[in-house]
């Protein structure tokens, strides 16, 4: 399977609880911090979630 690095790029205030828990399962939670993952379904569904508060780089 192929590695990304996930960065927040947003802050979750006033973002709905969903979201916020879907940042949290990613390890995130401040702006500019980053974690490498396995891409999986599990992962994908996350990020499809977030994706306007992430960004996502292939490694």
């Amino acid at each position: 399977m192929a590695r990304v690095r996930i960065t927040q790029v947003s802050s979750t205030i006033k973002r709905p609880l969903s979201q916020k828990n879907a940042i949290k399962s990613l390890g995130l939670g401040k702006i500019n911090r980053s974690v490498e993952l396995e891409y999986n379904d599990a992962l994908k569904g996350a990020i499809n979630k977030v994706q306007h508060l992430v960004k996502v780089e292939e490694i």
